[in-house]
């Protein structure tokens, strides 16, 4: 009896242990074979690191929205980014776990409801601060914006992708035609941070689809003249660029941003022990970079920075050996965008770039941030996932969309 009894907790064990291994083809095993999860646990320490910065930048943030009582003092901001966190990480996982074709149509929808929802905000959306960028009532309200970058870079790589199947279609301008009406949607907010984004992750993805240089220098130059032409007849454009260059406006921020971030020097003040972070505007999101800087030191924003730089390198040396040319747009784009936006927040802190409003991804606090970089990780991991077993099979030739093909 003893024996069989031994036999039988062995055979549970093996099949435990085997219960996502390798011959397990069930969803949840093949998402696990197949994800990228160095890409994944570089995301989860990010996430990580912003739960402990938004608890930093928590006291100094509910100061300043409570107008000194209080009513949002200690780890209001923190608590609630939990909250922020626990919804949106379950997206990210459910669409990484989709096949390539279900998360280009998903890309699609989301692209046409948002770019939709682009066009009232400008109408209806409330005025925050001189802007209107949000839509909705109460906590019911988002950020169009933020939601429609990773449903738009897929959309982009979908439509240039076609050029591979048909040379007379034409992608290009109807690529330009979409990112011009982009453009002049988030222009109307003002968004101008944001339109640089879409814009320059566009241009990113057309020399990947093979546009000539020689065009790429052209629309370089059309992009220079238009910095230029916003200067002088986009008063937000004039007003940030006067700011950064002759100390005008609202320049007061990102100079102190800057002395914030190197008040810790090396190592920091340590956690909690932080106090130029009280005179931040918003400590808790566009600043939160130099709440780290104070309070854990230079090197832990050198560190971060590095992490960013990690994923970006890791996606592009991931599609090295990729064949389908719409999942190389698409993870391209995608990274190109992520990196992009945590560069210009990077650069803003340390008094690099005008101030723009735009968050640092997955360590500022915000419910629409999160829940549209959630979407967009998770669309980054579904494209580059890879089946294990294919460099190892003689047989397979070739990766196409979701499945093996001999």
């Amino acid at each position: 009896m003893t024996s069989i009894t031994g036999r039988l907790k062995a055979t549970r064990g093996l099949v435990d242990a085997n219960r996502y291994g390798r011959a397990d083809r069930s969803a949840i095993g093949r998402w696990f074979w197949e994800i990228d999860r160095v890409l994944l646990l570089l995301v989860t320490v990010l996430i990580a690191i912003g739960l402990i910065a938004v608890a930093a930048a928590s006291p100094a943030a509910g100061e300043r929205y409570s107008g000194g009582t209080l009513q949002l003092a200690g780890l209001h901001f923190f608590y609630r980014q939990l909250v922020w966190i626990a919804l949106s990480v379950p997206v990210m996982v459910g669409i990484s776990m989709m096949p390539r074709e279900r998360a280009r149509r998903l890309s699609l929808v989301g692209a046409a409801v948002f770019m939709a929802m682009l066009v009232f905000v400008p109408i209806i959306g409330p005025e925050v601060n001189g802007a209107r960028r949000w839509i909705g009532v109460g906590f019911a309200q988002v950020q169009p914006s933020e939601f429609l970058k990773p449903f738009f870079v897929v959309s982009m790589a979908w439509l240039l992708s076609l050029k591979e199947g048909d040379k007379s279609l034409p992608v290009y301008p109807a690529s330009a035609l979409v990112v011009g009406i982009v453009a002049v949607l988030l222009m109307k907010q003002p968004d101008f941070g944001s339109t640089v984004i879409f814009v320059t992750v566009w241009v990113a993805m057309l020399a990947l689809a093979g546009l000539p240089l020689r065009i790429l220098g052209i629309i370089g130059a059309l992009g220079a003249v238009g910095v230029v032409l916003a200067y002088f007849f986009y008063p937000v454009a004039t007003v940030r660029i006067d700011g950064f260059l002759y100390g005008e406006g609202d320049n007061f921020q990102v100079i102190n941003a800057m002395r914030t971030l190197t008040a810790g020097g090396l190592l920091g003040m340590g956690p909690g022990a932080g106090t130029r972070k009280f005179g931040l505007p918003e400590p808790h999101t566009d600043y939160i970079f130099s709440v780290i800087g104070e309070e854990f030191g230079l090197i832990a924003c050198i560190a971060i920075a590095c992490l960013y730089l990690a994923i970006v390198a890791r996606v592009l040396i991931k599609l090295l050996d990729e064949e389908n040319s719409f999942a190389i747009l698409a993870a391209a784009g995608l990274a190109v965008e992520f990196g992009l936006q945590a560069m210009i927040n990077m650069a803003v802190n340390v008094h690099l770039a005008p101030s723009k409003g735009m968050t640092l991804p997955f360590i500022s606090y915000g419910g629409s941030s999160m829940l549209a970089l959630s979407i967009g990780m998770g669309l980054l991991l579904a494209f580059t996932r890879r089946n294990p077993y294919l460099k190892r099979s003689p047989y397979v030739v070739k990766w196409s969309g979701d499945r093996e093909t001999a």
